[in-house]
């Protein structure tokens, strides 16, 4: 017989409650990036203080007006970092943006000085003195740059600037470091002179990098180190098969190896490539009084010379359209930028100072200015003429490409820097003993609500047990779900969270269970009780559940680091445990009313509260429903 309209349908919420349970556990188990055995795939993603490794939180502050970057600063300073850090080689490494100023740095399994990624970004402008192949690979064909060569940056097809006005600057030969051609083994070979590279500088090369250089010398051994040092030009491979043999070892090199190297050799040897060059430490190249070398687009490998113009020097840049209706980049400098700038231009259009060879030139026949960010060439316009004013950046351009590249300009000239709010290193070791306490604590403190209820509760303690355990697999789920899919990590903090919510999940027992005392000393029969309970409880429930998710989302907002991780999962624990409060704590104390043990004061747990009156009018109830 169908129950009367309006009374409750416990089995209904129960089945909701198992029906969310095996979508979940479907997800988890085969979701995008679910793999592995059983084990793997229920392992949520743990936080470095519970595995160990590095964290740093940078908070980025504007010098000029001391308000916050914009979103789309900020989101570039992090892409720029996130290159920076996969410079260590380092896996799974990850960079995010909280709120609106702070970037979090992480990475797992190991610790790391990470002072230098968070050091403000430049741009440098650098001339194009040579182009050769960045491929990096042994023999295959690779013949030397013709005179006639234009590679086309990344995004637009040899994007050239538009006629503005001028200044004067005298370029200065580079300093140290720049060297390859000396043909015996040596840890600093000298170099030879030739018509794009200055003559070998005196100054000696820091005593670090002398010791760095001195064991990838031993590395690749003697006879690699003496014939890369012999090259006076990129070799061609295809022609010397023997000395492709001898060149082989250079493409083993990592690129924080290969940032030791002198510039020349860096340029010369074909088997070092790209993806090694740009994975070298960013600070590696970022001397504005060197020559160095870089890579546009993982395909071409440049010979720079010292960088001219610094991304400071640029006071904006914007996408805009120009008279024909083509996406073009938009440059202003500063005052003293653009006599930098005007200096440039001339020096590039009449080929003076060190000298781009035909290989570096464009399409024009006039020679490139590479605009480097960190390691990589984002940009190679050929300058046609001086410019002494606003400069344009025209191509291929599609208004994102444009929109991208003027916001890499932007960034540069920005005068943002970065302080550490939050540095944590944390050991393998100590990360697997934080654990161990973390669960220990969760396990405890579960336990004494257990405890605590069947001894004032005894059989509605039973309610209390299945619920919190049912709580527990749903948010174990929902971790290792989320962790998968928007890279949420469990610290030590959250598991805190968790355990705090435990006292959340308690008290809206208490308010229920006494409410239904309180009915049941009115004179109600328990099943009357249990309904009349819920209704005047569910507002208290909601409204103290709902004031610690509150707080939760407050504290998320407007915190740091491990602090976030407290906030988020006191917060989806609060929410997840609201869940089981409706399909199953009422839904399982509306089947509880139903039996003979509820009403028994010692089995049900409600003691003295059941009195003569109630108990009889509950076995008459009863009767009257059998």
């Amino acid at each position: 017989m169908a129950p009367p309209q309006g009374q409750m349908r416990p089995g209904r919420q129960l089945a909701v409650l198992g029906a969310i349970f095996v979508v979940l556990y479907l997800l988890v188990f085969f979701s995008g990036g679910a793999s592995g055995g059983w084990k793997d795939r229920l392992e949520p993603r743990l936080g470095l203080d519970l595995v160990g490794g590095t964290r740093l939180t940078l908070e980025a502050t504007n010098s000029v007006d001391g308000r916050a970057p914009t979103a789309e600063n900020l989101e570039e300073a992090r892409r720029i970092i996130e290159n920076r850090v996969n410079g260590y080689g380092v896996a799974e490494a990850e960079v995010v943006t909280e709120g609106d100023r702070n970037i979090v740095i992480s990475l797992p399994g190991e610790n790391r000085d990470l002072t230098e990624v968070g050091s403000a970004a430049e741009l440098r402008f650098r001339k194009v003195l040579k182009v050769a192949d960045g491929g990096g690979t042994l023999p295959s064909p690779a013949p030397s740059p013709s005179g006639s060569a234009s590679p086309a940056p990344s995004g637009d097809a040899s994007p050239a600037p538009t006629k503005t006005p001028g200044a004067d600057a005298t370029p200065s030969p580079a300093a140290g470091g720049q060297g390859g051609g000396a043909p015996a083994p040596s840890a600093t070979p000298s170099p030879s002179p030739s018509a794009a590279s200055p003559s070998p500088s005196a100054e000696p090369v820091p005593a670090g990098i002398e010791e760095q250089r001195k064991a990838v010398e031993r590395k690749v051994g003697a006879e690699a180190w003496a014939a890369a040092s012999a090259l006076q030009a990129p070799a061609d491979l295809t022609a010397d098969p023997s000395l492709a043999e001898k060149l082989a070892p250079f493409a083993e090199l990592s690129g924080r190896e290969v940032a030791v190297l002198p510039t020349q050799m860096q340029f010369n040897v074909p088997t070092i490539g790209c993806d090694q060059l740009d994975d070298r430490p960013p600070a590696s190249i970022s001397d504005p009084n060197q020559q160095v070398v870089a890579c546009e687009s993982g395909t071409l490998k440049y010979l720079l010379d010292e960088a001219k113009v610094l991304g400071t020097d640029v006071d904006d840049a914007s996408a805009v359209l120009d008279q024909t209706s083509q996406w073009v980049v938009s440059l202003d400098f500063t005052g003293e930028g653009q006599e930098k700038w005007t200096a440039l231009t001339r020096e590039a259009v009449n080929n003076e100072g060190q000298e781009c060879d035909a290989s570096a030139l464009g399409d024009e026949g006039k020679c490139r200015v590479a605009v480097v960010l960190d390691n990589e060439v984002i940009s190679s316009p050929q300058i046609l003429s001086v410019l002494t004013g606003n400069s344009q950046i025209s191509g291929n351009f599609t208004n994102a490409t444009a929109s991208d590249l003027a916001s890499q300009l932007r960034y540069g000239a920005l005068p943002l820097t970065f302080e550490a709010a939050e540095q944590q290193n944390v050991t393998a070791t100590l990360g697997a003993s934080h654990l161990r306490a973390g669960l220990l604590a969760a396990g405890i403190g579960m336990l004494l609500v257990i405890i605590y209820s069947f001894f004032y509760y005894r059989l509605l303690g039973s309610v209390i047990f299945l619920s919190l355990v049912l709580s527990a697999l749903l948010v174990f789920g929902a971790l290792v779900f989320l962790g998968r899919q928007i890279g949420f990590t469990l610290t030590l903090a959250g598991i805190a969270g968790m355990i705090v919510s435990l006292g959340v999940a308690a008290d809206s027992f208490v308010i229920y269970f006494e409410r239904l005392k309180d009915e049941i000393q009115e004179g109600r029969s328990p099943r009357s009780a249990v309904s009349r309970a819920w209704i005047r409880a569910r507002r208290t429930i909601i409204s103290a559940n709902a004031i610690t998710i509150m707080s939760a989302v407050v504290l998320y907002v407007v915190s740091v680091g491990t602090v976030k991780g407290f906030a988020f999962a006191l917060g989806l624990a609060t929410v997840l445990d609201l869940v089981v409060v409706f399909l199953f704590r009422h839904p399982i104390m509306t089947m509880f009313a139903r039996t003979r043990a509820f009403l028994s004061p010692r089995v049900s747990g409600l003691g003295r509260v059941l009195p003569a009156r109630a108990q009889q009018a509950a076995r008459d109830s009863r009767v009257k429903e059998a």
